[in-house]
């Protein structure tokens, strides 16, 4: 089935999280998240060592609403449940639908790491997938030094499937780098 025939929800929740894809508007909230998470986030992430301008978040924002439509690429932003409080984002990118597969990447605001909230939206995210994609494999990568990433995926129940080692260059230091791979089969 061509993928754009598929219904998929816009929205979800989980015990604490009101998840959804992005939507004209949201170009600010989520900058001003990456802006106060910056020095957390640019170790992993190259986009947050020159952080865009508020138009140019604003253009990524109606363009993920595009693409979650088009079933091409699903930026989903997580919101503490009952309020507007941003509090990451993430996403199922990446996406193969002759399989179904998609990699799940994510990012947390600095204000709201340690307490469970990235397990619980990749729990709920996963879960999204198998139902409503009908998802077959799921990815997690991560940079190997990547400690709290991989945590994530581990207690989500992603299994290791390995190391690419030196396989890509460090974005702040031009150093070789390793990845770490993550996957989860539909039950």
């Amino acid at each position: 089935m061509n993928p754009i025939l598929q219904e998929i929800p816009h929205q979800f929740e989980t015990d604490r999280l009101f998840i959804r894809g992005s939507l004209p508007g949201d170009g600010v909230v989520v900058r001003t998240a990456v802006l106060e998470s910056q020095p957390e986030l640019k170790p992993w992430m190259p986009w947050a060592v020159n952080v865009a301008s508020a138009e140019e978040y604003e253009v990524r924002a109606r363009e993920g609403q595009v693409k979650y439509l088009a079933r091409e690429d699903f930026w989903l932003l997580l919101f503490l449940k009952g309020t507007d409080t941003l509090i990451g984002c993430s996403g199922m990118h990446n996406a193969n639908w002759t399989v179904p597969s998609f990699e799940i990447g994510y990012w947390l605001h600095s204000h709201h790491t340690g307490q469970g909230y990235m397990t619980e939206a990749v729990q709920g995210i996963f879960h999204f997938a198998f139902t409503h994609f009908g998802a077959s494999r799921l990815l997690i990568r991560c940079d190997s030094e990547n400690k709290r990433s991989a945590a994530v995926a581990r207690r989500c129940g992603f299994t290791f499937e390995g190391t690419h080692r030196h396989d890509s260059r460090d974005h702040l230091t031009n150093e070789l780098a390793s990845t770490h791979y993550f996957s989860k089969l539909a039950p």
